[in-house]
């Protein structure tokens, strides 16, 4: 190789290498610019996350504060939302009871005794009575509910007497009446306590209204 040869040659590495470097120097340019525009797009996005989040936490509180207000407007009324199922129980249960204070009867049959709330507890057995009577040879037992469905019928001719016949042994050999009190009845519950002898005891103005209709002895 001549000297002009070997001449020319290392000037043609240098042109490539000038040309490989300014090549990688406007890659790196490109990719830096690239780079940036996604971090600026993925800031953009997170900041517009961070908005939405923040206008859902504001409808959040805007919400708990209305239902704060509307409370406190319920219990200034002396409503209590938490408390509203057992106020509907306790007020029907004192409505039926003080009425039959006054006049113990269930259809004919006459009663000398009155108790509300008769609770009784075993180790293996614990039940709690509405409303019950007494007289010498009967007891009858009124369930008192809000609105009366048919398993409230079920429960009270399958459960109650049994129940009561253990925890108070010595009315075991008495005949218990059933009697179901609500201010509603499901048409089901009705029909069902009458099929079954089942005194029903509603609201009628001023009064209670007993049907005792097939009443019989449990």
């Amino acid at each position: 190789m001549t000297d002009n040869e070997l001449k020319e040659l290392v000037e043609g590495l240098a042109v490539s290498q000038a040309k490989t470097a300014e090549e990688m120097k406007v890659y790196f340019e490109e990719s830096r610019a690239q780079l940036m525009l996604m971090f600026e797009k993925t800031d953009a996005q997170i900041l517009k996350t961070d908005m939405q989040m923040l206008k859902t936490d504001a409808k959040m509180l805007k919400t708990d504060a209305k239902m704060l207000k509307t409370d406190e407007k319920l219990k200034s009324m002396g409503i209590h939302i938490g408390g509203m199922a057992n106020s509907n129980g306790y007020s029907t249960e004192e409505y039926f009871f003080n009425s039959l204070e006054d006049d113990k009867r269930l259809g004919t049959l006459k009663f000398d005794e009155i108790s509300r709330n008769l609770h009784y507890k075993l180790p293996n057995l614990e039940d709690e009575f509405d409303i019950t009577m007494f007289n010498g040879k009967n007891v009858a037992i009124i369930e008192c509910k809000y609105n009366a469905k048919e398993e409230d019928v079920v429960k009270l001719i399958e459960k109650k007497v049994s129940n009561f016949r253990q925890l108070f042994p010595f009315y075991a050999n008495h005949s218990y009446y059933l009697g179901i009190a609500s201010f509603s009845f499901d048409k089901r519950a009705e029909k069902y306590a009458k099929e079954n002898g089942v005194a029903i005891l509603r609201q009628k103005g001023d009064l209670v209204e007993i049907d005792v209709n097939n009443l019989k002895a449990y």
